[in-house]
Parts: C-alpha cells; sequence; structure tokens
C-alpha cells in the first residue's frame, strides 16, 4: 500500500516562511489599529506573543537553530526585536 505525503511540509522553504511573517505582521498591525489602548503598545504586546508562540512551535517541530533556510526560530527573532523596538517607542 502507497502512503500519501503529509500534508504539512517537513520544512518551509525561506520564500514560504518571509510569506508568513509578512501575512503575520499585517494581521498583527490590524489586529493593533482597532486596539483602545493604542497603537505601538499593543502591537508591541502582540508581538511578544507572536514571539512566544512561534518559539514553541519552532520547538515542537524541532526545528534548526540557524540553518540555511528561515524557520519559526528565525520569525521568533524578527518579531522579538519589533517587539523590543516597539516598546522602547512606547
Amino acid at each position: 500500500m502507497q502512503r500519501s505525503p503529509p500534508a504539512i511540509p517537513a520544512q518551509f522553504n525561506s520564500r514560504q516562511v518571509a510569506f508568513r511573517f509578512a501575512f503575520r505582521l499585517a494581521l498583527l498591525t490590524t489586529f493593533a489599529s482597532f486596539s483602545s489602548q493604542g497603537f505601538v503598545v499593543t502591537l508591541a504586546t502582540l508581538m511578544a506573543l507572536s514571539a512566544i508562540f512561534c518559539s514553541v512551535v519552532g520547538t515542537f517541530r524541532r526545528e534548526v537553530l540557524l540553518g540555511p533556510e528561515l524557520t519559526h526560530w528565525d520569525e521568533a527573532a524578527m518579531c522579538a526585536v519589533i517587539g523590543y523596538m516597539l516598546g522602547a517607542l512606547a
């Protein structure tokens, strides 16, 4: 009996990860624009939560840190940096 390929690939290429990051950033920016606490504070909080989420997913998927392809760990680092910079502005 032949097995079908998995629905989720084992590894994403860098272009897919960059698109996923851009989509996540646009979505979080949209959510932050509707906040009553202020755009910058909310976006910094959402980026911190996104960094935690990406770290957990990277751990569960056992992705390589600092590998040749972009991974959830790279997304987590970018979210943390953006969240920290926004928090410093707030």
